[in-house]
């Protein structure tokens, strides 16, 4: 078993670079900022040609396939994603694929 942690920063570009190519604009025009909620879970604010959109978990599940496939050339359908709050490096998602 394979496992690879992503970063806050990692994430944030993931969702970055994802959010750009559904709306065909640069990566440095999009704003995000991740939130992590004890009722509602893990989701994002994100800022693109002035508007906001909230991302719910799938939503950010999404982009990180998105950046598995695109920025790390690996096979987003077969890799189990686990979003993870952690107290030194904030909110960091946990890739496992299966040998």
């Amino acid at each position: 078993m394979e496992k690879i942690t992503l970063s806050e920063q990692v994430l944030i570009n993931a969702i970055c670079l994802h959010v750009a190519s559904k709306k065909q604009i640069q990566p440095q025009n999009v704003e995000v900022e991740l939130m992590w909620d004890e009722e509602y879970g893990f989701s994002a604010e994100v800022y693109a040609n002035e508007r906001k959109q909230v991302f719910i978990e799938i939503n950010l599940i999404e982009a990180i396939r998105f950046y598995l496939e695109t920025q790390m050339q690996r096979n987003p359908y077969s890799a189990g994603i686990e979003l993870v709050l952690d107290d030194e490096e904030g909110i960091i998602a946990h890739v496992t694929y299966q040998s």
